[in-house]
């Protein structure tokens, strides 16, 4: 790729942050989040975004809890069909946080509002199909406007893409040189689901089965690489049931392991491949050693194939979002949310020596769907606001190719853990 004039200078913004989708689900636990977390008015300038006034004073007067100051927390109105009130909003802010999903059916417009402003943006999407759509829109058009989009900043993917990438500064540390593979392991997680992700996970499905574009990339291990011609080692992502030896215990899939992993692949690109050309990412969920382990494995396999299968059948599909998943609004309760937690296991691979390994933990507490989810899009939000540090280069980034090792920082600091050690 060619190296782009320098953007033009960014007008001074009146706003830090703007929180689109304050009135959602996600959106209020993020909003509650920044609220506990830097207050208002103090360290961070952020207001409130959405479609109706009277809801978003209604988040403000719930915020007048964590923060009395939240009663003067700017409140900006906008649609996501109307490009003038998108436009009006990201000209008056440093970064566009949202959490309006699916983000295939109401973000596209936002994100050309942001990229035309040079305003920075984050979300929480997990609709890789959304982040081709907009790299091949944007990508080059933000470089040039030095705007930074960087979506998959909750669950999906940041766990994944900072996870590897602290095994990576590791092994390059000990060893001098990356890991040629790493894998990920997804050893617990206690995640439930609300309204807005089962509707994102419908769409998706729904794309799949009837857009030829949508079951190619899904097809492609490589379909976010900048480089769509260009091919690796990967082969598509595992579904079934495997023993795998470095970790000795069964795996099984990992819903989020396709979009997951397609991160992580356009990190190592777009940071010029420091983790190798020939680099292989994989990621699955790890069970029990035994025949217990197998069944475990085995079943939820059967479980992501029958969902699948009828979330791809209009009929079913539609009975699935009215009497089996949660509705518009709905999610979690607190209690829920502050019980759950996540663990993922990285080992990594090669290095200078064939024989090199080294071995990551990335920990969290409360729900990672929203507690924790919130958490991180919280701190990737402040990071581009208010972190100097992290490089000022526009396009249609991910996190670790975005804020790196800054993020890890931010969010250790917030109470999640990122640990590296060598193995023997």
């Amino acid at each position: 790729m060619s190296t782009p004039a320098a953007p033009p200078p960014r007008s001074p913004r009146r706003l830090d942050i703007v929180l689109w989708g304050a009135t959602g689900f996600t959106g209020a636990l993020v909003a509650e989040y920044l609220a506990r977390t830097y207050g208002v008015g103090l360290s961070l300038r952020w207001a409130l975004a959405g479609r109706s006034r009277e809801k978003l004073e209604k988040v403000q007067r719930d915020l007048e809890a964590v923060d009395p100051r939240a009663r003067d927390l700017p409140l900006l109105l906008g649609d996501s069909a109307d490009r003038a009130s998108l436009d009006a909003i990201a000209r008056e802010a440093g970064v566009v946080v949202s959490t309006v999903g699916p983000y295939a059916l109401y973000g596209k417009e936002l994100v050309a509002a942001c990229v035309e402003a040079g305003t920075d943006y984050c979300d929480l999407t997990g609709e890789f199909p959304f982040v081709r759509e907009m790299i091949d829109l944007h990508h080059e058009r933000a470089r040039a406007r030095g705007a930074r989009i960087v979506h998959c900043c909750g669950f999906d993917s940041i766990p994944s893409d900072l996870g590897t990438l602290v095994v990576q500064a590791l092994m390059r540390e000990k060893h001098g040189g990356p890991c040629s593979e790493v894998k990920c392991f997804v050893s617990s997680s206690t995640m439930a689901m609300s309204g807005g992700t089962a509707a994102s996970i419908l769409e998706l499905v729904r794309e799949a089965s009837t857009s030829g574009r949508v079951r190619k990339l899904l097809a492609d291990p490589y379909a976010l690489d900048p480089d769509r011609g260009g091919r690796g080692p990967d082969g598509m992502d595992p579904m079934g049931v495997h023993y795998d030896a470095d970790l000795g215990r069964w795996t099984g899939p990992f819903l989020m392991a396709a979009t997951n992993a397609r991160i992580v692949r356009r990190t190592n690109a777009l940071l010029g491949y420091a983790y190798g050309r020939e680099f292989r990412y994989s990621e699955a969920s790890s069970f029990g050693t035994g025949p217990g382990g197998w069944l475990s494995a085995a079943a939820v396999a059967a479980g992501t194939l029958a969902f699948t299968a009828a979330a791809a059948v209009p009929p079913t599909r539609w009975l699935l979002g009215k009497t089996v998943l949660p509705g518009p609004g709905e999610g979690p309760s607190r209690e829920t949310r502050e019980s759950g937690s996540f663990a993922l296991r990285f080992v990594g691979s090669g290095g200078g020596s064939a024989r090199a390994r080294v071995s990551g933990t990335v920990k969290g507490t409360q729900d990672p769907g929203y507690g924790a989810t919130s958490r991180m899009l919280g701190e990737a939000a402040a990071c581009l606001a208010l972190d100097a540090e992290v490089p000022a280069a526009g396009g249609v980034l991910t996190p670790a190719a975005c804020m790196g090792m800054r993020l890890v920082d931010r969010l250790r600091a917030a109470g999640m853990t990122f640990e590296a050690s060598e193995l023997p």
